[in-house]
């Protein structure tokens, strides 16, 4: 099969991620171009980055699909821009920034069916792991989510996802408190940082009615600060998953616990390189590296798969992998996290356009 071929406007940190992914994969993956506003940028990124620029997206040299990596007030003009077009769209998150702007967002280019959203935590090995396991029925009907890792939409992505939620009403309560806390390392790396600051915390529970919930903790660049280290939960009838452990009822007189194998390459006597083959549950393979070779972090095998599985869509090999309505949602309940943190009110949002 050719390479995916795909455009990128937007020159920022998070472009780079998506150029990158060509450069390492250039099998599967293939950057045409890079949309800079200014000549000077353009000039920057085709030395950093190797590949060419172009002032405008009607300039690029006839991608399968664009990627949309902008700031977020420009993104919904960008992805209208080339839906008119008919160009697909891969929209990194959020599509819009304010819940009127989703609102417009999709009375503008919801029906044309050409916008997907780069929201690329599902497609996270572990995540991606516990999900096939999850929806596998290992826990009988899954009831509740507890996640301390990722902000807003990308957690309440993952939610969705876990407990099989699509768009009706969800009411969510909010508390922010503020801790003293170090905080060695940030985007950079180490910050030589030797007495703790303060930091914000928002701790918020969402209730999607018949008996299913979610929990979400996050505090202040957990992103990056080793001291707060990620938890998920996942609840359900018969069981229930605890990071990378399983827990269920198999029968009368019988309950298992199996772990997550993460089978890696590279470690002590092995010469085959450091990589990531795959996740298994009980000798069953749940995700396997469809890159393996390319020796990439997690969260660059997430933007690769969610590339890969954007182009098989295009090419109308697979279904969609996370449509604009999802999009919409998973931002539209972040901006509900945020509000009612806020506030201290409970915060109930409705049924919107894109639930269709």
């Amino acid at each position: 099969m050719a390479p995916i071929r795909f455009g990128v406007v937007g020159s920022g940190w998070r472009a780079e991620f998506f150029v990158r992914m060509a450069r390492l994969l250039p099998e599967q993956l293939a950057c045409v171009g890079v949309v800079t506003r200014t000549a000077e940028r353009g000039a920057e990124v085709e030395r950093l980055w190797g590949v060419p620029t172009v002032r405008t997206a009607a300039e690029l040299a006839a991608p399968e699909l664009v990627v949309v990596a902008t700031p977020w007030p420009v993104t919904p003009d960008a992805i209208r821009e080339l839906v008119a077009r008919g160009v697909p769209v891969l929209a990194e998150t959020p599509p819009a920034p304010d819940a009127d702007g989703l609102r417009a967002l999709w009375g503008d280019v919801g029906a044309s069916g050409l916008v997907q959203v780069a929201e690329h935590s599902p497609f996270m090995p572990a995540h991606a792991a516990r999900l096939a396991a999850v929806l596998g029925g290992i826990l009988g009907e899954a009831s509740s989510v507890q996640i301390s890792s990722t902000h807003l939409y990308h957690a309440v992505g993952l939610i969705r996802r876990f407990l099989g939620v699509g768009f009706d009403e969800v009411t969510v309560r909010a508390t922010t408190t503020t801790e003293r806390l170090l905080d060695p390392v940030g985007r950079d790396g180490f910050t030589g940082a030797s007495e703790p600051r303060e930091a914000w915390n928002i701790l918020a529970t969402l209730d999607f009615g018949q008996g299913r919930s979610a929990l979400y903790d996050f505090t202040d660049n957990q992103w990056h600060n080793p001291l707060r280290t990620n938890r998920i939960v996942v609840r359900g009838s018969h069981g229930e998953l605890v990071d990378d452990a399983v827990t269920r009822w198999v029968d009368e007189r019988t309950i298992l616990t199996s772990t997550f194998n993460r089978r890696v390459s590279g470690l002590e006597q092995n010469l085959d390189g450091f990589d990531l083959e795959h996740i298994s549950l009980d000798g069953r393979v749940l995700y396997r590296n469809e890159f393996h070779g390319a020796r990439l972090a997690d969260d660059d095998l997430a933007v690769a798969g969610i590339l890969a599985a954007t182009g098989a869509w295009v090419r109308g090999e697979a279904e969609q992998p996370y449509p604009l309505a999802d999009g919409c949602q998973d931002h539209l309940l972040g901006l509900a996290i945020e509000e009612a943190g806020r506030t201290g009110e409970p915060v109930t949002t409705a049924r919107e356009a894109w639930a269709s």
